[in-house]
């Protein structure tokens, strides 16, 4: 199996300076003849080919040179330099991209429909498999990513509220979620000599369809915790009212008259509204 062979080209400045020493030489030959025509002429196609194999290479950028089919090399190094005119320069950006991917309509684990997308950084780390072991490696990170994300979002649940014992979630454990998810795009991209820089999780939310539906459950979660540490406060002033009232023999009340005044109190201290005062101007049994 072949592998990435690193190649250094010849100086394209010399190479420019012998086709255009051919170039004026042949000019002046032919109305000169200090040669046979047929020599200006050889030179004049000899320059011509030189001039085809110039190349210039930017920073963080390669050429992947074939002969014919045949892998040959690549060229890494920036600057202007000369191969080769049969050779075919390939043109392959090691820069980092960047690729965010559609909004994927998937089913968690529990099978509600989400809408999940994702944004993956990466580079190419190896052109001999980006050239030549995929048919084009930049489709190929796309639709390997969308993949991934997919299989990962079916995997976990979107939150624990159906499934309490969840260690993680999709919106929970977002640390987690975004290192598996770049390990799994890693080794689908290693085939293309694609390197992962990052991968990570840009939206999530619940599906259109049941949003609404999945905003009053949490909504309603909410509420149902807050009541309880309500009661659970209240019951514990309730208790220290009564306790302070016997300890300090303020008033000696009956068990009906503690449970009543255990209800006024829960009333009170329960209610989401404020509460009306009555005062009762009788006696305790009126």
């Amino acid at each position: 199996m072949k592998t990435e062979k690193t190649i250094q080209p010849s100086s394209g400045y010399l190479m420019l300076l012998i086709s255009l020493g051919l170039l004026i030489f042949s000019g002046v030959n032919f109305p000169l003849q200090w040669l046979p025509i047929w020599v200006s002429a050889l030179g004049i196609i000899i320059s011509v080919l030189i001039l085809s194999g110039f190349m210039a290479i930017e920073p963080n950028s390669a050429r992947v040179l074939t002969l014919f089919g045949d892998y040959t090399g690549t060229v890494k190094v920036s600057g202007f330099f000369w191969a080769n005119p049969f050779f075919t320069k390939r043109k392959i950006s090691q820069r980092a991209h960047n690729l965010e991917t559609t909004q994927l309509k998937v089913n968690d684990k529990q099978g509600n429909p989400i809408m999940i997308a994702a944004v993956v950084v990466w580079k190419v780390s190896d052109t001999f498999r980006a050239a030549f072991d995929v048919e084009n490696y930049e489709k190929f990170v796309e639709i390997q990513s969308e993949s991934a994300l997919r299989k990962m979002a079916m995997e976990y649940s979107y939150d624990n509220f159906e499934d309490e014992t969840a260690e993680i979630t999709l919106r929970s454990s977002s640390t987690e979620i975004n290192e598996m998810l770049e390990n799994e795009i890693s080794e689908r991209l290693s085939l293309a000599g694609i390197e992962v820089i990052e991968a990570r999780i840009s939206h999530l939310a619940y599906s259109q369809e049941i949003a609404s539906a999945m905003l009053q459950r949490q909504q309603a979660s909410a509420v149902v915790a807050a009541r309880s540490k309500i009661v659970e406060g209240a019951v514990g002033m309730v208790e220290m009212a009564l306790e302070a009232l016997s300890k300090k023999e303020i008033v000696h009340l009956d068990e009906d008259r503690k449970a009543a005044m255990v209800s006024n109190l829960l009333v009170v201290l329960c209610s989401d509204k404020s509460a009306s005062p009555v005062v009762n101007t009788g006696t305790l049994h009126q």
